[in-house]
């Protein structure tokens, strides 16, 4: 690998002695690893797991995963292995229930879908993203996840200054120089240089002020980044220290995970090296917010809009398992939305640009439901709401394909279509054909040629879960 020489020099400064070993691994082809989603996935994958993380899992080769229902229904999500240490801060140091938690730079998903795993279940999360195509493939798999105690937004950092206090726990998986990509991405290398590295370490101090006052006093700050650079990683947090009253947080680490401790002034920092770790080039640090704004004291806002009518709460009743939802009426659909976090979605809802909260239910369509996709992706279905289409393989790459389907089924209007006992969607039987209500946007584009490759087909048959 051609690596830019400034880098060179820099890395050869911090490692010493290991550099030699630091290069090789990054010609070295790295792992694919997944995380399961724990509420989709039951069992044990027969799979070699990623120590500090409980639903990861190291993959023997690189499968094609545009073929497997499974990464579309958010059974898993793909992810890279050093990411996944997020669990041991959230494990090790968030206490309490109902925490009001943001994820401040979250597309496309995996801190976001990770967490909502992780939180207690009467918590929420909030995951945005700056730029607007991005937010939506942020959404996209979210919706695939499943879970209802999310509201995804579309805000600068800048933003969020409008809900002081609001969060206890604040992410920010800051935009970086990427040198940590070099194993998994040759284009970044090409796109290095050491100018776009300062750009990224002012961009970064302009995202850690912004959003610091959104955290509560006693609130936890988890930053991370994806580079090796001293500047955008240890040294932003020294420079966290000289304006805002922080005191540091430290993990416990086990010497078989690889990890490399560090310090910024005091400040326990966390390193992964591609030579180390079976992963990419990682930084983590934590600390405690000592001063600023305390617990938020949430406002008393009416919003009549978000008023579903008896009718209506009976519908959405009906099609959900857990009852500590409230029905309500949002832009036009009805919605199931945690009752205990009411108020902070009109707080939100009132101050930040939203793209999607809760689980949708569907539209009313005078007295008839047509219902959302992300319903039948969801974790509350009470899936004896609707009758169940059984989907073959081959069946379920068609359908996700967006194509025709024509299975065996009597059951008219709408069916939930579902393989190896996972919802993919709905279709709707009008006895002479199925209507398919799979998102256009997020239909799989595979050639007929690709479809039918029996490569492929010997590639479902081997994928481990």
């Amino acid at each position: 690998m051609n690596l830019p020489e400034i880098f060179v020099r820099r890395m050869i400064t911090m490692l010493d002695n290991e550099y030699d070993e630091f290069q090789q691994s990054l010609d070295n082809e790295a792992s694919t690893t997944i995380r399961i989603n724990p509420a989709k996935f039951k069992g044990e994958p027969n799979l070699t797991r990623i120590d500090y993380c409980g639903t990861g899992y190291i993959l023997p080769r690189r499968p094609v995963f545009t073929i497997d229902p499974f990464i579309h229904s958010g059974v898993y999500y793909v992810q890279e292995s050093s990411s996944m240490f997020l669990e041991q801060a959230v494990k090790q140091i968030i206490t309490g229930s109902g925490l009001n938690v943001l994820d401040l730079c979250a597309a496309p998903g995996g801190k976001s879908t990770h967490l909502v795993s992780l939180l207690p279940t009467d918590s929420l999360l909030v995951s945005n993203d700056v730029i607007r195509a991005r937010g939506q493939i942020l959404s996209e798999n979210l919706k695939k996840w499943g879970k209802p105690n999310v509201i995804v937004t579309n805000n600068d950092p800048h933003d969020f200054q409008r809900l002081p206090g609001f969060f206890d726990l604040l992410i920010i998986d800051a935009p970086c120089s990427g040198e940590g990509l070099f194993r998994h991405d040759e284009n970044a290398v090409q796109e290095w240089s050491s100018d776009n590295a300062q750009l990224c370490t002012q961009r970064q101090q302009r995202i850690l002020a912004d959003a610091w006052p959104t955290l509560r006093e006693g609130g936890i700050l988890i930053y991370s980044t994806c580079t090796f650079n001293p500047a955008e990683n240890e040294e932003n947090i020294k420079w966290l220290s000289e304006f805002a009253d922080i005191e540091p947080v430290s993990l416990k680490i086990e010497d078989q995970w690889g990890v490399t401790p560090t310090d910024a002034g005091g400040f326990p920092c966390y390193r992964f090296y591609p030579h180390k770790v079976m992963g990419g080039g990682f930084f983590m640090a934590v600390v405690r917010k000592t001063g600023g704004n305390t617990i938020a004291q949430a406002k008393k806002i009416k919003d009549n809009a978000l008023q579903a009518s008896k009718g209506e709460k009976e519908v959405g009743n009906a099609l959900i398992l857990d009852k500590s939802l409230d029905i309500l009426r949002f832009e036009d659909s009805l919605l199931a939305f945690p009752s205990y976090h009411l108020s902070d979605l009109l707080q939100i809802k009132n101050n930040l640009r939203i793209i999607h909260a809760g689980v949708k239910i569907g539209e009313m369509k005078q007295k008839d439901l047509l219902p959302a996709h992300e319903l039948a992706l969801s974790t509350i279905l009470n899936r004896s709401a609707f009758p169940e289409i059984d989907l073959t393989i081959e069946e379920a790459i068609t359908y996700l394909k967006r194509d025709d389907i024509s299975p065996p089924s009597t059951e008219r209007g709408w069916n939930t279509v579902v393989y190896r006992n996972t919802p993919l969607g709905w279709v709707k039987n009008l006895g002479n054909r199925f209507n398919s209500a799979y998102p256009k946007e997020w239909r799989i584009r595979m050639s007929v040629t690709e479809f039918r490759d029996e490569r492929l087909k010997t590639e479902i048959e081997k994928f481990p879960l």
